[in-house]
């Protein structure tokens, strides 16, 4: 899969979920984080995005319990 087509499906699977603003503010605390701090674009993008989607399915299944 090419650079381009990995963020576009990125970009738009966060939208999708409503996610925007979570997947921006990790990826802001990612940069002042030492074991990111050397990754390239690519894998923090999908780091990013697997953290966000699963911290929201672990809110969506904690409601659920309540």
């Amino acid at each position: 899969m090419a650079w381009e087509d990995l963020f576009w499906e990125i970009d738009k699977e966060i939208k999708e979920e409503g996610l925007q603003k979570e997947f921006d503010n990790q990826l802001k605390k990612m940069r002042t984080q030492d074991k990111h701090k050397y990754l390239d674009t690519r894998a923090r993008w999908e780091y990013a995005k697997i953290k966000v989607i699963k911290n929201n399915n672990n809110d969506k299944t904690n409601m659920e319990v309540i």
